[in-house]
């Protein structure tokens, strides 16, 4: 693993505090990122579309998504919010940890039903849309965990933990499939080995060969899975992982701009320039500027 550990597609920024491990934040596609490209976390998401509409996928599945939407992202399964074509998107992101919900020791519910909704042992579908008629009571445990959230009031956690629980029984009631076993994705598995091997080697030059000779796929093989689930070729993806990267190092370090783009992988610095520009609309001079 390289040390830098940013690691773009296993993300590791801790959304959540130990204490009491949740966290509900507000985004907006393009206004806030463009994107959020492919990766993965420990914590359980819930995505609500509250204005306009775009695209998410997870576990390699793709949705699109409009204002009222609710997608649930287990943890370890890949996922990505992208615009859809020139829409604006708002929406509320809702983490937690599984830990969260457990209870200690042998505990029945933990072990019957969070754990195996959790660990992604049975089958459902990760897209709640206001059609189902169980939506509303669903979406009411979001309505209270927003107010909770908005205006705290001592013992406020005790809420959210309840309509959390709340929400998982009406799921496990009406939404989720515990008889059928529930298949498993092996393109999802190689393509967490192929982000596995570019984030060990992004500072490498770099093919689309060497990439589909790490998980043992034909050269031809690979671009076409790699293009269909990750909505990107392989270069680009490339690419702009080490610009996320150097984003980092141009605010946290003090390297020089050449430095930066050597060490991520580009060996022609106007080329590096040319795409950094691209992707954040200035050079990266004028991005570390902006910051001091």
């Amino acid at each position: 693993m390289n040390n830098f550990d940013y690691e773009y597609y296993h993300e590791k920024k801790t959304h959540v505090k130990e204490d009491f491990p949740y966290n509900t934040y507000l985004c907006s596609i393009p206004l806030d990122f463009t994107r959020i490209n492919t990766h993965w976390h420990e914590e359980v998401e819930l995505i609500i579309i509250k204005k306009g509409c775009g695209k998410v996928s997870v576990a390699l599945k793709q949705y699109t998504v409009k204002e009222g939407d609710i997608i649930l992202v287990l943890p370890g399964q890949l996922h990505s919010i992208n615009q859809l074509d020139e829409n604006i998107m708002e929406y509320e992101n809702i983490l937690f940890k599984p830990q969260l919900l457990y209870g200690i020791g042998h505990d029945f519910c933990t072990s019957n039903y969070l754990r195996p909704i959790f660990e992604d042992k049975f089958t459902f579908d990760a897209h709640i849309n206001p059609e189902l008629e169980y939506y509303n009571k669903l979406y009411s445990y979001i309505d209270d965990i927003d107010t909770l959230r908005s205006q705290p009031v001592f013992g406020y956690e005790l809420g959210i933990k309840g309509d959390l629980f709340s929400f998982f029984t009406i799921l496990f009631f009406h939404h989720i499939d515990a008889n059928t076993p529930k298949s498993i994705n092996k393109h999802a598995i190689k393509l967490k080995e192929i982000l596995h091997f570019i984030s060990g080697a992004y500072n490498q030059p770099l093919t689309p060969k060497d990439a589909a000779d790490a998980v043992g796929f034909s050269t031809s093989h690979f671009m076409k899975i790699f293009k269909q689930h990750m909505d990107c070729t392989f270069t680009e993806y490339l690419n702009d992982y080490r610009l996320s990267i150097a984003e980092t190092l141009l605010t946290s370090t003090d390297k020089s701009i050449l430095d930066i783009s050597y060490e991520i992988g580009f060996t022609n610095l106007s080329y590096f320039n040319r795409l950094f520009k691209r992707k954040y609309g200035i050079s990266p001079r004028e991005y570390r500027k902006s910051f001091y």
